[in-house]
């Protein structure tokens, strides 16, 4: 799997993006694997795919070839532009709503080929992200982004769980039954031993 985190490439994609979007958010399955069903995942900063696909594009451009089409399903997308312009071209979006998967991203590559990228959700906590980036980037992956999205729930439920029932269990005392820094000091009392007569 490759990480990257970049910063935006150039003034024009730093102008469109947010405030809050310093840096781009992507995991690639490592070059050259068999083809999985995901070839990665993307962690958008928002869902304004007009101010996010700049920086993903001018990332993907040089590893995968001119991006010239990105399709989405609109389900958690508000707004899907016909046209996003991004560095030196301009990439067509479209969208299918039960052709494809509403976690997932389809990009296209004039004659070169085309990826499928899960879109973790801007919003989702970053333990989970971590967990979504790394299972879409592996190349041995069999599952769907959708079936990906189940499985960080189901954990995020177990996760919260746990948290609840430890958080019980401390405000009960367990906490600090167990921290040794937490127990009171017992104050150690040294006696001294009776003088014994010395024989001669």
């Amino acid at each position: 799997m490759t990480a990257i985190i970049f910063a935006p490439p150039t003034p024009e994609a730093d102008d469109r993006l947010s405030s809050s979007s310093t840096s781009l958010r992507l995991s690639l399955a490592p070059a050259g694997s068999v083809p999985a069903l995901l070839d990665g995942a993307w962690w958008p900063h928002s869902r304004d795919l007009l101010a996010e696909l700049p920086a993903l594009t001018a990332v993907l451009d040089p590893l995968w070839g001119r991006i010239t089409r990105v399709t989405v399903n609109p389900t958690h997308w508000p707004t899907v532009p016909r046209k996003v312009p991004v560095a030196g071209h301009v990439v067509k979006v479209g969208w299918f709503l039960s052709e494809q998967d509403p976690h997932e991203l389809l990009l296209l590559s004039y004659r070169t080929g085309r990826w499928n990228l899960l879109v973790v959700p801007p919003q989702i906590p970053s333990a989970s992200a971590a967990w979504l980036m790394a299972a879409a980037g592996d190349p041995l992956g069999t599952s769907t982004a959708s079936r990906l999205m189940e499985q960080a729930a189901g954990l995020r439920t177990v996760y919260e769980d746990d948290r609840a029932v430890e958080a019980a269990w401390d405000s009960e005392g367990g906490h600090e039954a167990r921290d040794p820094a937490a127990r009171p000091r017992i104050p150690t009392v040294t006696a001294g031993l009776p003088q014994q007569p010395t024989g001669r």
